[in-house]
């Protein structure tokens, strides 16, 4: 996982697994995971050293032959801006549609109208949806409390390669020639 995905999984307020959501316990560990991770061998992509798993981040941390696969691979998958980055939306922080106090990331927005709109039935357009290229900003959700309970529990940034713009077949291309050039 890369640092914002992590990140995003690991918030203090409540911490959850990177692959299937679920909340994690403090203070567990998953000693049949770190047995596999000490015995599990792998080849450097840089140098082509074999070593184990549990040494690959300190080795990957000094090996410059490691280092610069990564950088080609970053070169690969970046575009160019097509766009003025002033004409891009605010996909970062949002207003409330029931009170319009703003600057909401989207955890934050989702727990204030918990929290201060759970019986307001009122119709309104999400704003997290209507911030997205395929967003419809006029479509007022019928039970806009259980969509943000449905479809923002998590951010669109973990799962977005890049690009907002990009449809997803170039999005899906990107992934596969990047894990192609891992093997």
């Amino acid at each position: 996982f890369c640092t914002p995905c992590l990140q995003e999984c690991l918030k203090l307020k409540k911490p959850v697994c990177g692959v299937c959501r679920s909340t994690l316990s403090p203070g567990s560990r998953a000693l049949d995971l770190e047995k596999q991770i000490e015995m599990t061998e792998t080849t450097c992509n840089g140098c082509n050293k074999k070593m184990f798993l549990s040494k690959m981040r300190s080795h990957a941390a000094s090996c410059s032959k490691y280092q610069n696969y990564i950088m080609e691979g970053v070169k690969a998958v970046t575009k160019e801006p097509l766009h003025n980055t002033r004409n891009f939306p605010n996909r970062f922080t949002f207003p409330c549609p029931y009170c319009s106090e703003k600057n909401f990331d989207q955890e934050g927005l989702v727990e204030h109208c918990k929290t201060f709109h759970s019986m307001d039935a009122k119709q309104v357009v999400c704003p997290i949806c209507a911030s997205m290229p395929w967003g419809d900003p006029n479509y007022r959700s019928a039970n806009f409390m259980e969509h943000l309970q449905r479809r923002h529990r998590f951010s669109y940034d973990t799962f977005v390669v890049g690009d907002y713009d990009a449809d997803e077949d170039d999005m899906m291309a990107q992934v596969l020639m990047r894990s192609l050039r891992d093997k």
